[in-house]
C-alpha cells in the first residue's frame, strides 16, 4: 500500500518547463550560441553537476556555461515577476486527495532551495509537504536516485511505499533507481522507449493519478 507521494516541481506542479526552454535558448543566443529545443530537453530535471558538463560537451569547453545559466535565471525571474506562475492541471485535486487520505508528501526538485520555496509559496502549496528536498541539498542530483532516497527517508518511509511524480526522463530515471513507483505526467515530450519500461503509470494530468492511489488502497 502506498503511504507517500514525492513530487517534482518544474513542469509537473508548475508550468515552467516551457519557460526554461524559451530562456535557455535566448540566453545562449545572447552569448552567440545556437541552442536547440533538443539540447534543452536533454537537460530537463538534470542536476547542475551534470547539466554544465553536458552543455560543454555540446558547445565546447570554452562555452561560458555558468554565465549563460545565470543569464537564463535572470531572464526567467524577470518574466515570472511580471506574469506569475501557471499551475499545472489537477495539482490541487491530487494534493487534496492525498492529504485527506493520510498520504505523506514531499517535493524532490533539481531547483535550488530559495527558488523552490518562493515558487511553492507563490502557488499556495507549501503546507501540503512534510519535506522539501532540493538539488543543492544532495551531493548528486537527478538522474541519480539520491534526491528520492532522501525525500523518502525524510518522510520516514521506504521508497517502495512512495509514488514519485515526474514529467521528465531524467526525473523518472532517478525515481525508478530509488525504488519508487515512477509515475509520469508528460509535459513537453511523451515517454520514449527507454523510459517506458521504468514507468508504473502514465497520466495526462495530475488529478487522473488519484486512480493509482485508489487501486493501492483497495488492494
Amino acid at each position: 500500500m502506498l503511504k507517500g507521494a514525492i513530487f517534482d516541481m518544474d513542469g509537473l506542479m508548475i508550468d515552467t518547463e516551457k519557460l526554461y526552454l524559451k530562456f535557455w535558448i535566448l540566453a545562449a543566443k545572447d552569448f552567440g550560441y545556437d541552442m536547440t529545443p533538443e539540447h534543452v530537453y536533454s537537460m530537463r530535471s538534470m542536476a547542475r553537476k551534470f547539466s554544465i558538463p553536458k552543455l560543454k560537451s555540446i558547445f565546447g569547453e570554452d562555452c561560458p556555461t555558468e554565465e549563460i545559466r545565470a543569464h537564463r535565471t535572470e531572464l526567467m525571474a524577470d518574466y515570472i515577476n511580471e506574469h506569475g506562475l501557471e499551475i499545472k492541471k489537477g495539482l490541487f485535486e491530487l494534493l487534496d486527495y492525498l492529504r485527506d487520505h493520510g498520504i505523506k508528501m514531499a517535493v524532490a526538485t533539481a531547483t535550488p532551495r530559495v527558488r523552490t520555496t518562493e515558487y511553492l509559496r507563490n502557488i499556495g502549496a507549501v503546507e501540503y509537504f512534510s519535506a522539501v528536498i532540493c538539488g543543492d541539498m544532495v551531493e548528486t542530483g537527478k538522474p541519480a536516485p539520491d534526491i528520492y532516497l532522501t525525500a523518502a527517508r525524510e518522510l520516514g518511509l521506504p521508497p517502495q511505499e512512495c509514488a514519485a511524480f515526474e514529467d521528465s526522463p531524467n526525473g523518472i530515471k532517478a525515481a525508478y533507481s530509488a525504488g519508487c513507483h515512477a509515475i509520469m505526467i508528460p509535459d513537453m515530450t511523451p515517454p520514449d522507449d527507454e523510459i517506458k519500461p521504468l514507468l508504473s503509470a502514465v497520466y495526462d494530468s495530475l488529478d487522473m493519478a488519484v486512480e493509482y492511489f485508489e487501486r493501492s488502497i483497495s488492494e
